[in-house]
């Protein structure tokens, strides 16, 4: 297996790390694409271009592994790939979460495989279990904690009692967050994993605009004493469940008693609990950041080439339902500053409700596309986490 690799950076240096301590994958990297030429990298010059042709169009090299940073140029790399023929291997979720309806029509139109285990949390091979293993098990649901910078902050909040802010540098400082880590604290980066296991749990292609994402940015000091009053840390949660024809999906801070599996999933791992009718509920673990442990899933799916490796995309061929949230509800928890901020019409009932001079709140529950539409949640003085159904 020939590779040509474009972009060199932690998880195309990670790839090379594990590539050369693994015996059993016969590959070799023989050409990398990189932008900027005049960066020192721990390799001869000989083996880095800044021309993609020289990979794209060398008949020598079978495999592309695209691992840069920019989704509208990883798109135009891989599909270029694919309509050359060639196995393309990915880590790009934003790219892929935006293109995936053009990207699997790529594979059927060219039968070359795509494969993106590294897109999805990481070490944990959740695509490949729910292609495989789950393949005739009716599943329920799919959530769990999908986003290392945030399990880092929160770690460090819950563990250290120090500030959002604190924990934030905390995690730019140890290479955990980038110096803008909106996509992260914002809940992005977790919801592009989420609607690329949509595809893989329940056969539907959501595009990331549809699916509600709360991050947590807004989460301030009593937010944090308001879950240790009550026994409970906060996690950044992504969603999705089957609800008869429909499925549901959203990605929400949500408070966690600490008895729970999930406050035991600390700083960049991840966690995936998958429930489904026959296995009931199986959580899997692993670190979910981090330059070798994507690195091993880039690896990964580049061993499976070997053997011919393509997703089948049983559940979207054998689909019968839709993305659709019109009857989903939620039980949440509201942060704001002033009255008449957050609107009582908005919910369908509000069970308790607390009022101080600069701090109100309410929990309450509503209907998560009336959440999704709602003016309030656009204002950075509200903050929004998910409770437990009561």
């Amino acid at each position: 297996m020939k590779i040509g690799l474009f972009g060199f950076g932690c998880v195309g240096q990670g790839l090379w790390k594990v590539l050369h301590e693994t015996k059993g994958v016969k590959a070799d990297i023989v050409r990398i694409c990189i932008k900027h030429p005049d960066k020192q990298r721990p390799l001869a010059p000989d083996y880095f271009t800044t021309n993609p042709s020289d990979i794209l169009d060398d008949p020598e090299i079978n495999i592309i592994v695209e691992l840069i940073d920019d989704a509208d140029a990883a798109y135009d790399i891989v599909s270029s790939a694919l309509k050359k023929g060639k196995a393309v291997v990915s880590a790009n979720k934003k790219m892929i979460a935006h293109r995936l309806p053009e990207l699997y029509a790529l594979q059927n139109e060219t039968g070359a495989p795509f494969l993106y285990e590294g897109s999805s949390c990481a070490s944990i091979p959740i695509i490949r279990n729910l292609e495989e293993y789950y393949d005739n098990d009716l599943l329920t649901s799919v959530e769990g904690i999908f986003n290392g910078t945030t399990n880092v902050i929160l770690t460090k909040i819950f563990e250290d009692n120090i500030s959002f802010s604190e924990a934030l540098k905390y995690a730019q400082k140890h290479g955990f967050a980038e110096s803008d880590p909106s996509l992260d604290v914002d809940g992005f980066d977790a919801k592009f994993k989420l609607c690329i296991l949509l595809l893989h749990a329940f056969g539907v292609f959501v595009a990331p605009e549809e699916v509600l994402n709360i991050g947590i940015g807004r989460l301030n000091d009593f937010d944090i004493q308001y879950a240790k009053s009550r026994g409970q840390v906060i996690k950044l949660i992504a969603r999705c469940y089957r609800e008869g024809g429909r499925i549901v999906g959203y990605c929400i801070p949500r408070f966690v008693p600490v008895g729970h599996h999930y406050a035991t999933v600390r700083n960049e791992y991840n966690a995936v609990t998958l429930e489904s009718a026959f296995s009931e509920h199986q959580t899997f673990l692993g670190k979910g950041a981090g330059d070798k442990a994507t690195g091993s899933a880039v690896l990964s799916d580049i061993s499976a080439l070997r053997y011919q490796y393509k997703y089948e995309y049983r559940k979207f061929i054998q689909n019968g339902t839709s993305f659709d949230t019109s009857e989903a509800f939620l039980r949440i928890y509201v942060r704001h500053q002033y009255e008449g901020q957050v609107k009582d019409a908005d919910f369908i009932s509000i069970e308790e409700r607390y009022a101080a001079a600069d701090t109100r709140y309410w929990i309450g529950h509503i209907s998560l596309q009336k959440l999704q539409k709602t003016s309030w949640l656009n204002d950075h003085g509200v903050s929004v986490v998910e409770l437990a159904a009561s």
